[in-house]
């Protein structure tokens, strides 16, 4: 029987030193690349707007909307420009996030202060909106969109 063993192990070969090595290499490589791209998506690049964090501008953004008879009103009661406005729908287990644009008659500019945004709005089936500001900022790449909050900078309308 220990003959029989013997031969078997004899006979079994491995894998040489240099191919497992250069095959360790990889791996730890790969890892290393994995681990620093997980770290990298923990950071995002400082966007600013008036010189301070454009999540802190977030919190003096002010506006009213409403939504009546097919109509979305949004006007800019504050002191900061709104560039975008997000739309988010729910109703019925179904949700959506709609950015508005110029086919929806929003502006390139956006909504400076005192201005206002009205026009025809397609919710049919949402039972809630939350609108919810997106502003314009600076990063070191260049203008950058950056969208509040919506827990705490959004406004719920209810339909």
């Amino acid at each position: 029987m220990k003959r029989v063993c013997n031969n078997f192990l004899k006979n079994k070969k491995g894998v040489s030193p240099v191919i497992a090595t250069v095959l360790l290499i990889a791996m730890v490589v790969v890892l290393g690349l994995i681990i620093f791209l997980w770290f990298r998506g923990f950071t995002q690049e400082a966007v600013t707007k008036f010189d301070t964090n454009v999540e802190l501008v977030c919190n003096d953004v002010s506006f009213e909307a409403s939504y009546v008879s097919g109509i979305l009103s949004i006007v800019n009661t504050g002191n900061i420009p709104i560039y975008r406005i997000k739309l988010k729908t729910s109703g019925q287990g179904i949700y959506s996030t709609k950015e508005l644009s110029n086919i929806d008659g929003w502006s390139d500019t956006g909504l400076n202060q005192g201005d206002a945004f009205s026009n025809n709005i397609d919710v049919s089936s949402a039972e809630e909106i939350i609108v919810i500001p997106v502003l314009m900022g600076n990063s070191r790449s260049g203008q950058q969109s950056f969208t509040c909050n919506e827990v705490q900078h959004g406004s719920l309308i209810t339909l």
